[in-house]
């Protein structure tokens, strides 16, 4: 994890071939959100993405790098004192090979947060 103690995995399911659903929790105390922002926190994206990479290093049991990004949409802000619970649905193909190719939605409630597309390597 590249910010300890961020966020906590709840579970990481197989739901279908290539297809995963993870639930955790954002740590609302967490230092990242002193500076981001001050009385009103928001998830940092970047924190996000990196949610995702970690994630998927899981799913494929190796280290990975992000190659490309694409189709990336914030769509709702992450306040962790509001919702700190976040669903992540996965649809990693590739597994494989050298690329990994991921599609990813997070949502909060029935609400749709964030949208991307990512091409990870193999380190």
């Amino acid at each position: 994890m590249l910010l300890k103690d961020f966020y906590k995995l709840k579970s990481l399911d197989k739901t279908a071939e290539g297809k995963y659903t993870a639930c955790i929790t954002i740590n609302a105390a967490h230092d990242v959100f002193k500076g981001h922002f001050p009385g009103n926190p928001v998830t940092p994206g970047v924190c996000m993405m990196q949610i995702i990479k970690e994630l998927t290093q899981q799913v494929a049991n190796t280290p990975l790098t992000m190659k490309s990004a694409s189709n990336v949409k914030f769509m709702a802000l992450i306040n962790p004192e509001v919702t700190p619970e976040l669903k992540l649905e996965l649809e990693i193909a590739g597994l494989d090979g050298e690329e990994i190719k991921v599609k990813n939605t997070t949502c909060f409630n029935d609400t749709v947060a964030l949208k991307l597309s990512c091409n990870y390597s193999r380190n």
